[in-house]
């Protein structure tokens, strides 16, 4: 589904939650919009699911019926999950069984919970759900809004696995502060800052440029002069770490481990978000 916003604004009072957005998203595109809080993000999905007054014009290459949308925070519902997927199955004529295929994908028993109120489940099992119904769709537009940030590890790599799958060809829009996410779903930013986006581009160009490395070794040895000397800092129980570019990373790991490959307890190298760290040098 393409998505055409042309000088999109959004007032609440005195505040400009959105300032002249001017964006062209092209049918079966796979963005990030990302941003701090209260940088926009959630009133432009809710302009793009037509839930907002807005001035200028937003078009969608489709039906708004086409849309599907996994909210970050699950709706306070009373309706049973039986009731809850039987609307939903009614309202988009979708077969029951492909609902029940995705759930049991991630693991989630919809016969055993079909009694059960959608507000008493726990906070993973309602993203699950939601993700459920969302993906069976088979959705021409596809909003996730933190899709996984109730799921474990496991559950978010078989998330990961059927909306590429699933939704191969649906246009979607992620907001997600996970790294993998983006990695992984995504080849195009769009990043808001204040309202207004301060970024459109290729989402390889954005993480070269925001993203570093976060280097943590942990030794046996008593001698931390050789982790000073390169710019380490300590930690507790041992742990060292440092914040380097990919660069950095290629060049530091293998150090470590040659000169201090008998006494190496532990390393852990992990992607973060340089804002987390505040730059790396």
């Amino acid at each position: 589904m393409r998505i055409g916003l042309t000088h999109i604004g959004k007032r609440f009072g005195k505040v400009d939650a959105l300032r002249d957005i001017t964006l062209e998203i092209p049918s079966g595109a796979k963005v990030a919009l990302i941003g701090p809080n209260g940088s926009g993000k959630t009133t432009l999905i809710r302009v793009l699911m037509g839930l907002v007054d807005h001035r200028g014009q937003a078009v969608l290459g489709g039906e708004r019926r086409d849309v599907a949308y996994v909210p970050q925070v699950a709706p306070h519902m009373t309706a049973s999950v039986g009731e809850l997927v039987r609307a939903i199955c009614d309202l988009r004529g979708l077969p029951r069984k492909r609902v029940e295929d995705v759930a049991r994908r991630l693991d989630l028993p919809l016969d055993e919970l079909a009694r059960r109120e959608f507000r008493a489940l726990s906070g993973g099992s309602k993203q699950k759900l939601l993700i459920a119904l969302a993906l069976a769709t088979r959705p021409g537009l596809l909003i996730l809004d933190e899709p996984t940030a109730s799921l474990d590890a496991d559950a978010r790599g078989r998330f990961l696995l059927l909306q590429r799958e699933l939704a191969a060809d649906a246009t979607l829009i992620l907001c997600s502060h996970r790294l993998e996410e983006i990695r992984s779903l995504v080849d195009h930013v769009i990043a808001l800052e204040d309202g207004a986006v301060v970024y459109d581009g290729p989402a390889s160009e954005y993480l070269a440029r925001r993203v570093g490395t976060l280097v943590e070794v942990r030794f046996r040895g008593e001698d931390p002069s050789w982790l000073r000397d390169r710019g380490f800092a300590a930690g507790v129980d041992g742990w060292w770490s440092k914040a380097v570019d990919r660069a950095g990373k290629l060049e530091l790991v293998p150090a470590a481990i040659r000169a201090r490959g008998a006494e190496l307890a532990d390393l852990s190298v992990r992607d973060v978000d340089l804002v987390e760290l505040g730059g790396v040098s």
